[in-house]
């Protein structure tokens, strides 16, 4: 998708501070940080939200995960605990569409966030 900046963020076209990268899955911290540890996870694939997800992508987004997990490893947070979420749509906070993942942490997250 030409005009998505995550894709531009995906093909190289745009320079983000990558955290993790393979053939399927971009990293990168996010620049409006919302803690210490705040890391966006996005398929390399444009997928506009969650809502737009079909069966055989459900692979991908388990690695999305794995992907959280390694993550927070290697930033020290995931013995002291992390938080992941997907906003899907605007009324959810999703300001670009392009599926993406939250990774939180580095400081006590409460509940409910915000």
């Amino acid at each position: 998708m030409s005009d998505c900046l995550f894709c531009k963020m995906a093909s190289g076209e745009i320079q983000p501070d990558v955290v993790y990268e393979d053939d399927e899955i971009l990293a990168f911290r996010d620049i409006n940080p919302q803690a210490p540890v705040h890391v966006l996870i996005i398929p390399k694939t444009h997928i506009a939200t969650l809502n737009d997800l079909q069966p055989e992508q459900a692979p991908l987004v388990g690695r999305l995960f794995l992907a959280a997990k390694q993550i927070a490893a290697e930033e020290g947070i995931a013995e002291r605990g992390y938080r992941t979420v997907f906003n899907c749509n605007a009324e959810a906070g999703q300001a670009v569409f392009h599926l993406h993942m939250h990774l939180l942490g580095g400081r006590p997250l409460g509940w409910p966030p915000g």
